[in-house]
């Protein structure tokens, strides 16, 4: 178990993640920048699996998934909660799981990179969490008094 404290700071650090990871996505030009970084990394690695050149459609959705998430890491940092990062991770389990459909359909396999941080991430928001009144496990184990002597 964790303390709400902890959770919250897990909830900001998957948002900050998120943000530097998902900005470059928003706009066509710098979108084409991490499209282009992506496939010298692809091909200095000599990875089999290219990463494809995105059309103008493609391109549109890239931009729109990395406009949403920039908003919604933004929400996060400035209001984090264990309810927000209950949501998080159910998108993380959800991105997650596309992103394996895509490798296992000949997607890069620079995507896997990104599905390890997903997984951690959606993990670590779902932890339990130690509620301030349940005590220390110390607490729990000393022997209660019962004020007779």
């Amino acid at each position: 178990m964790i303390s709400a404290k902890t959770n919250k700071r897990i909830v900001r650090s998957s948002a900050f993640y998120d943000l530097i990871m998902t900005t470059g996505f928003m706009t066509p030009w710098t979108a084409a920048w991490v499209f282009s970084t992506f496939s010298e990394l692809s091909a200095a690695l000599a990875l089999e699996r290219p990463v494809p050149v995105l059309d103008v459609s493609g391109m549109l959705f890239a931009n729109l998934l990395g406009s949403v998430v920039v908003v919604w890491s933004l929400w996060r940092l400035a209001q984090p909660s264990r309810r927000v990062g209950l949501y998080d991770a159910l998108a993380r389990t959800l991105f997650a799981t596309w992103q394996l459909y895509a490798v296992a359909h000949s997607a890069s396999f620079l995507i896997l990179g990104f599905t390890v941080f997903e997984g951690v991430f959606a993990v670590a928001q779902v932890w339990p969490i130690r509620h301030s009144g349940q005590g220390s496990q110390r607490e729990k184990q000393a022997p209660a008094s019962s004020g007779v002597r």
